[in-house]
């Protein structure tokens, strides 16, 4: 094992602990705090401390979000941190839409629902049309809804075809997308690896895609997808016709 090894174990450990020491106690106060906004508002401070007790503070560049807001935010996935980023990063009133597989993980679980996730079973076509209602009805109430269109993440570099859910909701509820990219998350967490390695986090809001009068679900998804390619500095492995105008 060299000195980098020794150094990055080291520092991944430290990494797993911080989580633990942070996570176990903002546990406890959602259980006991009234009011969905106050709680979605420890988790944006817990979150944010997390990344100062690892010296990875998020930086966040481009635009303000507060001026779409209410809005559709569609971001890069790439790592198991991702949603703690945008935590930590956008304002305390999204709700995010998480794969359902993700309630049975402990603390994560009850976090998330206590958080007002969304849950979708990505495998199930009548689960996804189900969350595709609600969630277009939540967006028409103004509320704001974070995605990550990839629906999934690994290793391998590149921005995954998207799915239509975020797009088909913020057009049915001419609500404007923001498209967000993450920087640094594949390399401090890739998939399949559980300790954590030093390095940056990033975070860039991209400009709006306003809805026009007749919104195209397609046409918004075109759009966001051309505005991450170009920060991104990643492949685009979508099919041509995904990030082409029709």
């Amino acid at each position: 094992m060299t000195g980098r090894d020794v150094v990055q174990a080291c520092y991944g450990t430290y990494a797993l602990l911080a989580l633990a020491a942070i996570a176990l106690p903002t546990c406890a106060l959602l259980a006991v705090t009234p009011g969905l906004q106050r709680r979605r508002g420890i988790a944006r401070r817990a979150s944010k401390l997390f990344f100062t007790a690892i010296g990875s503070r998020v930086r966040i560049e481009g635009s303000a979000i507060e001026p779409h807001y209410p809005c559709v935010v569609v971001a890069n996935h790439s790592s198991y941190l991702d949603g703690i980023i945008l935590t930590a990063a956008l304002p305390a009133g999204f709700t995010y839409l998480i794969k359902q597989q993700m309630t049975h993980v402990p603390i994560v679980g009850f976090i998330l629902r206590r958080l007002g996730s969304a849950f979708v079973d990505r495998g199930n076509a009548k689960d996804r049309h189900r969350i595709a209602r609600t969630l277009v009805g939540q967006a028409r109430k103004g509320e704001a809804l974070g995605f990550f269109p990839e629906g999934m993440f690994d290793e391998s570099p590149g921005l995954k075809p998207f799915q239509l859910g975020a797009f088909s909701a913020a057009a049915r509820a001419r609500l404007p997308i923001v498209p967000v990219v993450i920087y640094g998350a594949r390399h401090k967490l890739p998939a399949g690896r559980l300790l954590a390695s030093p390095g940056p986090l990033r975070v860039r809001i991209c400009d709006a895609v306003h809805a026009t009068d007749e919104p195209s679900a397609r046409t918004l998804m075109r759009l966001a997808r051309r505005a991450m390619l170009a920060h991104l500095g990643e492949p685009d492995l979508a099919p041509p016709e995904e990030s082409q105008d029709a």
